[in-house]
């Protein structure tokens, strides 16, 4: 009998002796992956919280991970019910006795303890058989222990479509099948419907064909209620817009008619939202005023760089305090940047509705200002002409320009009649950056503090 047979847990012990297996592994392979946000603290504490075999030799988990002295921002539950002070991420683990060369890089580390001793164990990502068969799971809806797979029984996904893990840089992990959909399975999981679930289903029910729709899902119910993974059509021939804006700062084109369209696709999914969710009343902007001065100095205290221009920064916001209040707030994107849309056929699409992982999954799903996506999307232009050198801020400022004309042209008002409001909203998105880039990309650093000192010193 194959060692690993050992992995089908009969009782609770079998489960949670496990970690005895993977525990030393786990943490030194988690903080170098890209999606892990615990990057700049030491895992002190990592517990499973949920476990099934898919199949002999393959794990579907759900592992907690502790930090010291920091207050959880997902609510994750820690073990024992304790006060949330970490993070809940989902791993597919594959087990062998040998790993084929083919699988070298999902390598995680041979294991020395528990059930598991001497044997392999790998990130199953990158193992076509796992990844064939979760999409069998979503083909084929029904339970497997507390994962529950669904459909939408409308669309028809073909069997043996051929899986390929995306290389990309991104805070999850995506398989592509057959060049037909996409996977993408969610690394850092949080209680409740992950917005890149509900947002496409609701923009569908819309008629809004700028966003995916969502073909098949996967969820927990243990130890909470969360999504897992979403399957949407995949654009084979679409360009994302970083990739499409960096191709023309170096052939020397202007991206000035790609700006305006977009601007137009960003009002179109703005109007979807306002109708397939409640809108809220305009936001207060005292209240929005102090949670962008707190997110300041809370960044100002991990980087030191930002302290200097925090004076400066302030005025950007308490020039809320006398501002117009702008349009309603709404369900938007939360995330909206360069590398968040695609161009297939000269049309525009805009994916990934997650938001910014940082923040909880109820402010994330919560009424905002439509503001803060289109401050988002004028700092990615400013990010692309920071990639050549020298810059190029007249492309960035032409691009910016054509952008708030488009979407002015769908919506029925102008953001560059919003000065007070867009400049507070593109510093408290700038202040982000320093931070992301600080934690995870420290060489892009002085792109995001190049616009810091230019929002503090000359007010714009």
């Amino acid at each position: 009998m194959p060692k690993t047979a050992l992995l089908r847990p009969t009782s609770d012990g079998v489960a949670a002796d496990l970690m005895t297996s993977l525990a030393g592994l786990l943490r030194e392979w988690l903080p170098r992956q890209r999606w892990f946000a615990g990057k700049d603290r030491p895992v002190t504490d990592l517990a499973l919280l949920s476990m099934k075999e898919l199949s002999p030799g393959c794990l579907h988990l759900l592992v907690y991970t502790g930090h010291p002295s920091h207050a959880g921002l997902c609510g994750v539950p820690a073990p024992g019910g304790a006060p949330a002070s970490g993070d809940c991420y989902q791993l597919l683990l594959g087990v062998r006795e040998q790993l084929p060369p083919r699988l070298g890089r999902a390598l995680i580390g041979q294991a020395h303890d528990g059930p598991l001793a001497g044997l392999t164990v790998y990130d199953a990502l990158y193992d076509a058989r796992s990844a064939q068969l979760l999409l069998e799971r979503l083909r084929h809806p029904g339970t497997a222990g507390p994962l529950r797979f669904e459909a939408d029984p409308s669309v028809r996904v073909p069997a043996g479509l051929a899986p390929r893990l995306l290389d990309a840089e991104q805070s999850n992990s995506s398989l592509v099948y057959g060049d037909a959909f996409i996977l993408k399975v969610f690394r850092r999981i949080q209680p409740g419907v992950n917005p890149d679930l509900e947002v496409p289903g609701a923009l569908a029910g819309q008629g809004c064909g700028r966003v995916p729709a969502p073909v098949a899902w996967f969820r927990t119910t243990d130890p909470f209620a969360a999504t897992l993974g979403v399957l949407q059509p995949f654009l084979p021939d679409a360009s994302d817009g970083w990739t499409l804006a960096l191709g023309a700062l170096a052939a020397g084109h202007g991206f000035t008619a790609e700006a305006r369209e977009l601007g137009q696709a960003t009002a179109e999914v703005h109007l979807a939202l306002a109708s397939a969710f409640p809108v809220g009343p305009h936001d207060e902007n005292a209240r929005t005023a102090a949670a962008m001065t707190e997110r300041l100095e809370a960044a100002a205290r991990c980087v030191p760089s930002l302290q200097p221009f925090v004076p400066g920064l302030r005025t950007a916001f308490r020039a809320l305090l006398s501002c117009d209040v702008g349009p309603p707030a709404q369900r938007v994107h939360g995330d909206l940047h360069l590398g968040q849309v695609l161009r297939a056929d000269r049309e525009w699409f805009v994916i990934d509705f997650e938001g910014e992982p940082s923040r909880s999954l109820s402010e994330r799903c919560g009424t905002q200002s439509p503001v803060r996506d289109i401050a988002g999307m004028l700092r990615s232009f400013d990010y692309a002409a920071r990639q050549r050198h020298p810059w190029r801020p007249e492309w960035a400022r032409r691009c910016r320009e054509a952008y708030c004309a488009g979407y002015a042209a769908r919506a029925d008002w102008d953001p560059r009649e919003k000065h007070g409001l867009l400049r507070a909203y593109e510093t408290d998105r700038a202040v982000y950056e320093v931070l992301y880039e600080a934690r995870h990309r420290p060489d892009w650093l002085p792109v995001p503090m190049a616009a810091i000192e230019r929002l503090a010193v000359r007010g714009g």
